[in-house]
């Protein structure tokens, strides 16, 4: 799956698919490998390499009677979907740029829409934000999400859920889902996600007024007078991770729940994050992992 071919060219095909994972046996081989790897030690009677799949119950049993299941606390735990499917949808996830709609994953899984739906809650939680901080140059900036409603727009306009995001120049994004737009909100997120000291650039709205005085350089550009970009100053890698979301959002999902907005959110901070890179494998290798270790509060 990660042959010299796929890296050069950052392919992964439906061919390459359904060659690794076109039963339930294999998929359920691929995380047993990729969770334990090949030869296990057996915590019963400490053989390595002595576990055999039984494929009607999805797990694996060492010859000395010690059971396995390589499904539990993951994202596949206790689901009566078929794994191909499961394995099919996150190949559809990776495969799209603005995400997959459930009705999307309805058609092609030819499952209920209940199910598809819940498939892609689940595969939504482990696209969970890492909390490693951000430094070099970074942006920040706010958006409204939602529906569109007569009225004002942008700051201000009413039953829109706000949204914050950070992003470093030419490298990763942070956001999310915030009950208001004020300092006491904005500033206790930058201070636990962006390295004290970095530089930090803005709009000159009065939320940012803080910035400077809790550690960090700061810059701003006027877009009230029409100032979009002064030198190096400038906010447009944020403002276009903003238009991908907006577009994404709308022309796949049409609209979203503030309920769930923030697993929409964090779907696609982190395809951003791991725009340069082959998403199938990245996506599968979390997959495997127990949900407690993916998902946790982005900024916490």
């Amino acid at each position: 799956m990660q042959s010299k071919k796929h890296k050069n060219y950052m392919r992964y095909t439906i061919k390459d698919f359904k060659k690794e994972f076109n039963t339930d046996a294999q998929c359920v081989r691929f995380v047993f490998i990729n969770r334990y790897g090949k030869d296990y030690e057996c915590p019963q009677c400490h053989e390595k390499g002595k576990f055999y799949l039984i494929e009607s119950r999805k797990r694996f049993d060492c010859v000395c009677g010690f059971t396995t299941s390589p499904l539990a606390g993951t994202i596949f735990h206790k689901s009566s979907t078929p794994l191909t499917l499961w394995f099919h949808a996150i190949f559809l996830f990776a495969s799209s740029r603005n995400g997959v709609a459930a009705k999307e994953l309805q058609r092609q899984l030819g499952v209920t829409y209940k199910t598809a739906w819940r498939l892609a809650k689940q595969i939504r939680i482990l696209f969970a934000q890492a909390n490693d901080p951000l430094s070099g140059i970074v942006e920040a900036d706010e958006t409204y999400m939602g529906g569109q409603r007569k009225g004002k727009r942008g700051r201000g306009a009413e039953n829109k859920t706000p949204v914050f995001g950070i992003v470093e120049r030419q490298g990763r994004a942070r956001a999310e889902v915030v009950e208001n737009i004020k300092i006491k909100t904005v500033q206790p997120i930058i201070n636990s996600s962006v390295v004290k000291g970095t530089m930090i650039m803005t709009d000159e709205f009065n939320v940012y007024n803080r910035v400077k005085d809790n550690g960090y350089y700061h810059q701003t550009v006027r877009h009230g007078v029409g100032e979009y970009v002064r030198g190096l100053v400038h906010s447009n890698s944020i403002e276009g991770f903003w238009s991908q979301l907006k577009r994404s959002v709308s022309g796949t999902h049409h609209a979203v729940s503030p309920k769930y907005l923030q697993l929409y959110v964090d779907e696609f901070v982190w395809r951003y994050n791991f725009r340069k890179q082959l998403l199938f494998p990245l996506m599968l290798a979390t997959a495997v992992k127990p949900i407690s270790t993916n998902y946790g509060r982005t900024f916490s």
